[in-house]
């Protein structure tokens, strides 16, 4: 079991969160059910599946929450797509938004290549 706040995955996507609470806040507030909605759950679930998966003490576990994680960024990916077309958010916005899960998505699938090297 290692401190997940540690690890520099969870800090950048506990930021990319705080991001996206800060940009939805500007959403309209028909959207506060919908699309705010589900980016916010999805941005969330980002660093809460990664403290998730690093409070497991079992091999067999280790790394499902990632990749749980992983599907949750995507998701937030197309949300934030969504949003830019439906002009929510405004292209520089979007653009640094987008940087963010990149960066994010990056780190998770090396975090989950090295945990299959060492489960190998």
């Amino acid at each position: 079991m290692q401190d997940f706040r540690k690890l520099l995955v969870w800090q950048q996507s506990h930021e990319l969160t705080l991001m996206i609470y800060q940009t939805t806040a500007g959403f309209p507030k028909d959207e506060i059910y919908g699309l705010t909605s589900q980016i916010k759950r999805a941005a969330a679930s980002v660093p809460a599946n990664i403290a998730e998966d690093c409070g497991r003490e079992t091999n067999a576990e280790l790394g499902r929450f990632l990749y749980i994680a992983m599907g949750s960024a995507s998701e937030l990916e197309y949300h934030l797509l969504l949003a830019r077309d439906l002009n929510f958010i405004d292209p520089k916005r979007y653009d640094q938004l987008n940087e963010q899960v990149d960066k994010v998505k990056r780190m998770l699938n090396n975090f989950i290549q090295k945990i299959k090297s060492h489960k190998s």
